[in-house]
């Protein structure tokens, strides 16, 4: 089996450093893209099992980015939100988007993998 690849996408250089290392860490191959355009075209070189995207960036955002993503058929990662706007009328948003789920930010050093895992279809022993 090969190990997951985990692509982050933030426009926040400490948010890119936590999730990278608490997810190498754990034995994830992680790349990582800085804004959505970068995410978008990631995705047509790579194959990322999951995709953590952040919703509010400049220039194109994570949502736009989603709906790119999942419009391109030969491209079906799941789609994780990391987002500080997890509120109720944001939740409808991000998920109608096409996110699959959602993780808020601040990341939680604590528990952040194990969201994370929840995503995926085979985590890591």
């Amino acid at each position: 089996m090969r190990t997951p690849l985990i692509l982050v996408t933030d426009d926040n250089a400490h948010n890119l450093y936590l999730a990278r290392f608490l997810l190498e860490k754990k034995g994830y191959q992680v790349c990582e893209a800085r804004s959505g355009d970068e995410a978008v075209a990631i995705c047509q070189v790579e194959s990322p099992t999951l995709i953590l995207m952040d919703i509010q960036m400049p220039g194109m955002d994570g949502l736009e980015a989603t709906h790119r993503i999942k419009s391109n058929t030969s491209i079906s990662p799941p789609i994780v939100a990391l987002t500080a706007r997890a509120m109720s009328g944001d939740r409808e948003t991000i998920l109608a988007a096409g996110c699959d789920g959602y993780i808020e930010k601040p990341i939680d050093p604590g528990n952040f993998v194990t969201r994370v895992e929840h995503y995926l279809p085979e985590p890591l022993e």
